[in-house]
């Protein structure tokens, strides 16, 4: 069998995770392929989940965690569950009896909960390996020597969160931002630039908030400012697509914080030899993929 995340010719930018909203609960069972498919809780649990995050809007999703290695078998009668509002860069912590108690929570924002603001980003790194066998492989170590370096609460196993063919793979919170194929090295260097906020780009696959194309062009920005030097935040970009689709071959509008301003020049660029999942035929893909960025 082909391993999927030991084939690289794709690219990282664009293929971010997307999303605005996140529900992280701590359960430490057994994850079910899909962990809305009805085999992790009841099928009546799961489509009132279903439910609720659609209800939630904002591109609302739920993420399975749990501590690593063996410790993250083990749960007290409460569990923990993250609250995440990447727009607004805020996380909060509410502790659950049981994943029933999701349904009660207010997911229109935060400050809805009585929840407990957490001040420091959380790292899930994916070992969902009933979805794809390249995040237990690489997920699992990672996570644990993370873990291990930062302590426990910053770094914690997830469940699938979309590109295990970039195992191993990770979202960064609470800013919703996507990484692929981090060793343990660069995780660390990214958990470290994160504690104070700092745009990191190595492994960079994009803001989730973001359509894939707007995720380039933030990407070649903060690209071409850290190439230069320059201290980049998360929170300092904004990114406006006036053509998400590309079908008029407009430009997307890019703006720091500080007032400066770039256009970049989008193409569209065929990969051939995706595996998209493990054991899985290799096929050719089409990505978005910077031309050109002009100072505006």
């Amino acid at each position: 069998m082909t391993v999927c995340s030991d084939v690289q010719g794709e690219p990282l930018a664009g293929s971010a995770k997307q999303g605005r909203a996140y529900v992280l609960f701590e359960w430490p069972g057994g994850w079910s392929r899909d962990v809305l498919d009805g085999k992790t809780f009841s099928k009546e649990l799961t489509s009132a989940l279903k439910r609720k995050l659609k209800e939630a809007g904002k591109g609302a999703g739920l993420q399975l965690i749990r501590r690593p290695g063996r410790a993250g078998r083990d749960v007290g009668q409460l569990h923990r569950c993250y609250l995440v509002w990447a727009e607004q860069e805020i996380m909060e912590l509410v502790l659950l009896e049981d994943p029933e108690e999701i349904l009660t929570l207010d997911l229109s924002g935060p400050g809805k909960n009585g929840a407990e603001v957490i001040d420091k980003p959380v790292l899930l790194v994916c070992t969902h390996g009933k979805r794809d066998l390249c995040c237990a492989v690489k997920g699992r170590p990672l996570a644990a020597e993370l873990s291990e370096h930062f302590g426990e609460g910053l770094v914690w196993e997830a469940s699938h969160m979309k590109g295990h063919r970039f195992a191993a793979v990770s979202l960064l919170m609470p800013w919703a931002y996507s990484f692929g194929r981090l060793n343990a090295e660069a995780g660390k260097q990214l958990v470290e630039a994160a504690l104070k906020k700092e745009y990191f780009f190595p492994g960079n696959r994009g803001n989730g908030q973001l359509a894939p194309r707007a995720q380039v062009a933030e990407l070649a920005v903060a690209q071409q400012l850290i190439d230069a030097s320059e201290t980049l935040h998360y929170g300092d970009l904004t990114v406006v697509d006036e053509d998400p689709k590309g079908k008029y071959h407009q430009p997307v509008e890019v703006t720091n914080v500080d007032g400066r301003s770039w256009r970049v020049e989008l193409k569209k660029k065929e990969v051939s030899g995706v595996i998209s999942s493990c054991g899985d035929k290799p096929k050719t893909s089409s990505v978005w993929v910077a031309a050109r960025v002009i100072d505006a």
